[in-house]
């Protein structure tokens, strides 16, 4: 265990020593820093000044080891544009991410997961086809055209509806179904970390931003779930315990499952990664204050600090989570467990 856990930590470090590699790139090869933080107005001896205490007259080899230095210490320089320190940026930025894509994890996994077993155990049924039918409109729409739907039906729609009658007896009024268009709604500060999970607005707002990153997420995991819930459902140990008289339910959920969410736990793992690292799309339909927004903003107004400290955040949530997952892997897969002691003489 310690052999592997060791070995995937510096295939991480490798990794990130890409990602820095690519980020510093930027820096030299996407305009000149200089003319990016001084007006027209400032002289050449002022430039000469700035670009010395920048060390940009240091070897590039230098240069690229105070940047990975400062990155560690999460020194990631001054925003060209807002001229502010770029780690203080991301961490005002990094709860909105962070709370939209494990909202919209959660959502995938615990609407997938009922729904792939399903289609799985009644692959014929009726509804089990309108699941497909959905997961496929789910796969092939883009995320941005998912999110402009759900604004004009929510928020537009719901606004204008005239009050629908029930039986004549009462009416009810759409409007109180309306969702925000955009933003955060109302947040509560928790020592630095501001959340809008405690209030109705903030979890109102979350609403369609959530449902509209995790849908992706939601198809594959159902399909997955799904594949493997036919493939394992066809192995001789399932037939085994059918013959010994085993309960459908024990059977289903007490094997067929448990073998069915080994691929699945790597999946997600990937999958809780992309979600913030994709979030940039939702964040810009929802003008969510999040750091995709940012990022994109940045990208637009050539702001490399901000750049690079996105691009090496985002490497390390993955690194990260993918760690996090080969360990999880490790555990529940006995099999890897064996190739490994196979492979250090133990087997």
């Amino acid at each position: 265990m310690v052999a592997f856990i060791i070995r995937r930590f510096i295939q991480s470090l490798f990794v990130m020593f890409v990602v820095a590699l690519v980020s510093f790139a930027m820096f030299q090869f996407i305009g000149d820093p200089v003319n990016q933080m001084v007006g027209i107005e400032t002289s050449l001896a002022e430039r000469a000044a700035l670009r010395e205490r920048l060390g940009l007259n240091d070897p590039i080899v230098v240069q690229f080891w105070h940047f990975i230095v400062n990155a560690v210490s999460g020194d990631f320089g001054i925003s060209y544009q807002h001229k502010r320190p770029v780690a203080d940026m991301l961490l005002e930025r990094l709860p909105a991410t962070l709370e939209l894509s494990a909202v919209s994890a959660l959502f995938s996994l615990l609407v997938g997961i009922p729904m792939g077993v399903y289609t799985g155990l009644n692959r014929d049924g009726f509804l089990a086809k309108v699941f497909l039918t959905v997961s496929l409109i789910g796969i092939s729409l883009p995320t941005f055209l998912i999110g402009i739907l759900l604004i004009f039906l929510f928020s537009v729609t719901l606004a204008n509806a005239p009050a629908i009658s029930v039986f004549g007896l009462f009416a009810i009024d759409p409007s109180v179904l309306q969702l925000p268009s955009f933003g955060r709604g109302t947040v509560v500060d928790l020592g630095g970390w501001r959340t809008g999970l405690l209030t109705a607005d903030g979890l109102k707002a979350l609403i369609m931003p959530s449902i509209t990153l995790g849908l992706f997420q939601l198809t594959l995991i159902m399909r997955l779930v799904r594949s493997e819930m036919l493939e394992v459902l066809r192995t001789d140990y399932i037939k085994f315990a059918r013959a010994r008289g085993l309960a459908n339910r024990a059977i289903n959920f007490g094997h067929a499952l448990k073998n069915t969410l080994v691929p699945v736990i790597t999946i997600t793992g990937l999958q809780i990664g992309s979600i913030i690292a994709f979030a940039i799309i939702t964040e810009t339909v929802f003008q969510w204050p999040g750091m995709g927004q940012m990022f994109l903003q940045a990208v637009q107004n050539v702001d490399i600090p901000i750049m690079a400290a996105y691009l090496m955040l985002i490497a390390f949530f993955f690194v990260v989570i993918n760690l996090i997952v080969d360990m999880l892997y490790y555990v529940v897969d006995p099999r890897l467990r064996v190739d490994t002691g196979k492979a250090t003489g133990h087997g």
